[in-house]
């Protein structure tokens, strides 16, 4: 068994759920078989006491678990380069690259961006969950930009407890096939593990968590359009999953995308998508702006990314080939338009 237990409080939109399917989405690395083992050692505890993996907590329950440690993970400082956008006794902000993982798991022991936050300051390995010290949430390995780490227990809790409150903003931009009905709009839909593949997320009718994502059409693109996207709740693969739902997967998403969409455009653009698909060696979503209220004075800290080499270029190359077929200007980069005041990304849900 790990050394100590994994604690948290059940969230709101978690209560009622089966404590085996909570504990299955917040530790995805972990197989079901692996914490089949914990229940049966009676290790998961709600309140204190052992639970079946059937029972459903309410809100606010006090869950252990006490889980059989992974094989062959070692968390190893690394001296991996970071990006630091910010950095003070509290937190740090970190522009994590596309490729980087965030936290080892089986098939990625090392490399990860928790392995590089370790050697640059070991003191992480106090903050939070063991197996990922520091980290308040997480970027798909494939997704670049912003995201938050807490560099003790007391900015750990209150990092976590924004989180969980909802105040702790994130929006990102990412450019999606096909045209939107709207130029801004609301997309729901619970989120579960896909039944029949664990290592996909799927919008199901029954059961599964809550999940908003807030988008706006910032640029339109002929065939695709650029989007800027703010998170209300923060699931797995939450952006991908919503946009391929309801028609307009992430150009270049390996697993929710669509390489059929780059060849069901008009004939006058089938070039310029084909092109798209090619320079897209990725899913081309970018967490931009993060917003958090400091953790050891309370005041607004507002950060701010500019688009990564591969996804501008990406824009670039398409905006040079609609400028020739189409004749209408290259665009900006959107990022550095002064009316997308980031100061905004804490508005009201649905006012982006």
């Amino acid at each position: 068994m790990t050394e100590g237990p994994l604690e948290f409080y059940v969230d709101p939109d978690e209560a009622g759920e089966r404590i085996d399917r909570i504990l299955a989405e917040r530790w995805p690395e972990f197989s079901r078989s692996h914490l089949q083992k914990a229940f049966a050692a009676g290790e998961v505890t709600v309140d204190g006491r052992p639970r079946a993996k059937s029972y459903r907590p309410g809100a606010g329950a006090a869950v252990a678990v006490r889980l059989p440690p992974l094989p062959a993970i070692d968390i190893v400082p690394e001296p991996i380069p970071l990006v630091i956008v910010y950095e003070d006794e509290h937190l740090l902000v970190i522009d994590k690259p596309a490729g980087m993982v965030s936290h080892p798991a089986p098939g990625h022991p090392g490399g990860t961006l928790v392995n590089a936050l370790l050697h640059h300051d070991q003191r992480l390995a106090a903050a939070g969950d063991p197996l990922r010290p520091g980290l308040v949430h997480r970027l798909d390995r494939l997704t670049s930009g912003l995201l938050v780490v807490a560099r003790n227990p007391q900015a750990h809790r209150a990092l976590g407890e924004q989180l969980r409150d909802r105040t702790l903003g994130r929006i990102y931009l990412a450019l999606s096939w096909g045209a939107w009905p709207r130029a801004q709009g609301t997309l729901t839909g619970a989120l579960a593990r896909h039944p029949r593949d664990r290592q996909r997320i799927a919008v199901v009718a029954q059961g599964g968590r809550s999940a908003t994502t807030h988008y706006r059409v910032i640029d339109d693109l002929a065939f695709v359009q650029l989007c800027r996207v703010r998170l209300e709740t923060g699931r797995t693969h939450q952006i991908r999953v919503h946009f391929a739902h309801h028609g307009h997967p992430v150009v270049g998403d390996p697993v929710y995308g669509d390489d059929a969409r780059a060849r069901n455009v008009r004939p006058v653009d089938r070039a310029a998508a084909a092109r798209l698909a090619r320079a897209a060696t990725r899913q081309l979503l970018h967490a931009w702006i993060l917003t958090c209220r400091h953790p050891g004075d309370g005041r607004p800290l507002v950060f701010t990314t500019p688009l990564p080499a591969d996804f501008a270029a990406a824009l670039a190359g398409l905006r040079r080939d609609l400028g020739r077929s189409a004749g209408g200007p290259e665009q900006t980069d959107p990022t550095l338009d002064p009316t997308l005041d980031p100061t905004k990304a804490s508005a009201p849900p649905g006012a982006l």
